[in-house]
């Protein structure tokens, strides 16, 4: 029998996009980055791209807190989400360039995603956004 992965939409603010994109792209020069890389590439893909004011406030973005459950175990997690250099280790950060943070981004509270993985599938469910970061400046905007 062949699991049928059915892909929930995903929402990504301009800025969160613009350097999620780097990131994919630069992942995928490396070997240890290619596979979580190529995830964020695919969800990057498929994303409805917003300003980030258009958001809605129950959409992971970077920066969010989040409250997720990890559907193959059952544990439910806290975390913030971050970009790769601001994971400092601790179980509270998840990184953008992790599988849970790839599969994480853009999704709105109570859809869930699967994915294969070389061990096996895997599944989390967006339980509840705690944060979203609604004081996000664009850079090249502060400037105006």
């Amino acid at each position: 029998m062949i699991k049928q992965e059915i892909l929930p939409p995903v929402t990504i603010s301009t800025g969160d996009y613009d350097r999620l994109a780097f990131l994919a792209t630069f992942g995928l020069n490396f070997q240890q980055d290619r596979p979580t890389a190529a995830m964020l590439a695919n969800e990057l893909v498929r994303a409805t791209v917003l300003a980030p004011r258009d958001i809605p406030p129950s959409v992971a973005m970077m920066h969010s807190r989040l409250e997720f459950r990890d559907d193959v175990i059952w544990d439910v997690r806290c975390a913030t989400l971050v970009y790769p250099d601001e994971d400092d280790g601790e179980p509270d950060r998840v990184s953008v360039l992790s599988p849970e943070g790839a599969a994480l981004i853009g999704l709105g509270e109570g859809q869930s995603i699967t994915w294969r993985t070389p061990k096996g599938w895997r599944s989390l469910t967006l339980l509840r956004v705690l944060y979203q970061p609604h004081d996000f400046v664009e850079p090249w905007r502060e400037l105006s």
